[in-house]
């Protein structure tokens, strides 16, 4: 079983499965942009005849503050996750003929936590939980629903791409293999970026590598799409199944070419973000 989860500014990884941890998400300044992407009308139909299965919600602390809020902000909890998921796999695949994992039951959950928000389970038995407290130290007063609303919007974009993503094959696990974890991470918070859920480079770290995965790798591999190759999120995705062993080099030549270099590209990537400053 494996459990990726978000936590507050703390990284560590528990074995009962797979137990991984990010940062919380920056804090946002502003949230004129928190829902401006939706599937154009073509892509909606496509997706909606995809199979979701069945999403549940439990709510295990109803009591709380974060839970008010929650419910104030999402009323109709299945049909806003359905309507992201779809957004999700818009993102990472052309089209439902293609390999995708399938779900059967997706549980999402509210719980009185630290942290985050974690996703777990597998073959085809999923489940998402949100903090409640998370939720909750966002919320000061009600000029801050915007916030907390493109907050929970982002946090289940990254949480579901993990639901729906390839993984990469012949290279161990997340919990023992470096480039496995950038690459599940650093597409998740790519698929966030890409759809609004983070204020477009308002909080794109500069320096590291694309090995730390998240924010540093999601932002590259938007950028690549944007100026290399538009279909880059879904070659980059489909890399998982075709590249064996995977390699960050490999699935870099896999989506754009065999003359293209992941150190080379991020170098390049890096130099243009100088520039922008």
């Amino acid at each position: 079983m494996k459990r990726y989860c978000l936590v507050y500014g703390l990284c560590l990884c528990l074995f009962m499965g797979i137990f991984s941890c990010i940062p919380e998400a920056p804090e946002h300044k502003t949230e004129k942009d928190a829902s401006a992407i939706v599937l154009d009308e073509d892509s909606d139909i496509i997706w909606r005849n995809f199979s979701l299965g069945r999403i549940s919600f439990d709510d295990k602390a109803p009591h709380s503050k974060g839970s008010r809020i929650f419910r104030r902000l999402i009323p109709d909890t299945e049909v806003y996750i359905r309507q992201l998921s779809r957004i999700v796999l818009h993102t990472l695949y052309e089209s439902p003929e293609e390999y995708i994992i399938p779900v059967h039951h997706l549980r999402f959950m509210l719980e009185d936590t630290d942290g985050v928000a974690c996703k777990w389970g597998g073959n085809g038995e999923v489940a998402i939980s949100c903090s409640t407290r998370h939720i909750e130290s966002l919320f000061k007063d009600d000029d801050d629903a915007a916030k907390v609303y493109f907050e929970i919007r982002g946090v289940l974009l990254h949480e579901l791409t993990h639901v729906y993503q390839q993984e990469p094959q012949g290279i161990g696990s997340y919990g023992t293999n470096r480039e496995f974890r950038a690459f599940i991470e650093g597409m998740a918070d790519a698929v966030r970026i890409a759809n609004g859920g983070f204020h477009r480079g308002a909080y794109r770290p500069t320096g590291g590598s694309y090995m730390d995965g998240y924010l540093h790798a999601g932002y590259f591999f938007v950028w690549l799409r944007d100026y290399k190759d538009p279909e880059f999120l879904r070659k980059f995705n489909r890399s998982a199944l075709e590249v064996v062993p995977w390699s960050f080099d490999g699935a870099v030549k896999y989506a754009l070419g065999s003359e293209y270099h992941i150190d080379e590209l991020w170098r390049e990537y890096q130099r243009v973000m100088e520039e922008e400053k």
